[in-house]
């Protein structure tokens, strides 16, 4: 596995794959890596010769207060995880050659990004955008897999693409789940004990909805009465949203169709936690 911080021996190094005749897919993550960030290695190995990783944690999508200091970090870890799932290459940068100083040119994204995620955290998905904008210009990926539990995040991602005309086929991956259902993330390495259990209130809300669609429910707003009535049974928990929207601009619908995203977000303490489904599709 190549291991690379600077952008010059980078483009090299892929200039040459590229030349060989190898598709090029990335994987780009924040690092604290888990069984989730490596499934989506898994996809993009399935859709390319060769998989970039790229582990950065990006300033630019954390708001004042929140925890970009205190993010987990373990590069050597990740370093080991990589390789063994078959990874080609790392890319980490520091914050510096992300953004050197003087940078200041953004992407800046549309209605889309100011709903529900972008209410909750002005600001995050400029800066989810710019970084994911300048990866795929330093990699230049034939495709690139993002994971379905930030489905804002892949929905905007894919609307960039498709604005800008980026020569680029963007891979949704199903969000990955611990047995009794709980989302993975990194964050839940800021969970106690007694967090990872009221944790549980995302999924089960969740499979709730999903089980009374599949009985014939349809109405928007009795899929979301139930789900809070599964939250009400986790005291530990506090909801920020749950939207129940269509997936091209994530804007809300009255009737849940196959298709619909049912997509919550809830704080366990003082963590905050992602969690949806598609309405159609198989909840693992």
């Amino acid at each position: 596995m190549h291991e690379f911080t600077a952008v010059p021996p980078l483009r090299d190094w892929l200039s040459g794959q590229r030349a060989a005749g190898r598709r090029i897919g990335l994987v780009p993550t924040m690092g604290a890596l888990h069984e989730g960030h490596l499934s989506l290695v898994d996809v993009a190995r399935q859709h390319s010769d060769l998989v970039v990783l790229t582990i950065f944690v990006n300033p630019l999508q954390f708001g004042p207060g929140e925890d970009f200091q205190r993010y987990p970090r373990d590069l050597a870890r990740d370093r080991r995880l990589a390789e063994a799932r078959g990874v080609a290459a790392i890319f980490s940068p520091e914050v510096a050659t992300m953004y050197p100083p003087g940078s200041e040119t953004r992407v800046v994204p549309g209605a889309t990004a100011a709903r529900w995620e972008g209410e909750i955290r002005p600001g995050h998905f400029e800066g989810v955008l710019t970084v994911v904008a300048k990866l795929f210009h330093i990699v230049e990926p034939a495709v690139a897999v993002f994971g379905q539990k930030d489905i804002q995040q892949g929905t905007l991602i894919k609307r960039m693409v498709a604005d800008l005309d980026v020569p680029i086929s963007i891979v949704i991956a199903p969000t990955v789940r611990e047995p009794d259902g709980l989302a993975l993330s990194s964050r839940n390495a800021y969970l106690d004990a007694e967090g990872r259990h009221q944790a549980l209130a995302l999924s089960t809300a969740l499979r709730v909805a999903a089980q009374l669609w599949q009985a014939g429910e349809r109405d928007s707003a009795t899929l979301e009465r139930h789900m809070r009535e599964q939250f009400r049974m986790f005291s530990g928990v506090t909801v920020d949203y749950i939207a129940v929207v269509e997936p091209d601009y994530l804007t809300p619908v009255n009737t849940a169709a196959t298709g619909t995203i049912i997509a919550v977000a809830a704080r366990v303490g003082s963590t905050r936690l992602l969690d949806n489904l598609i309405l159609g599709t198989e909840f693992r």
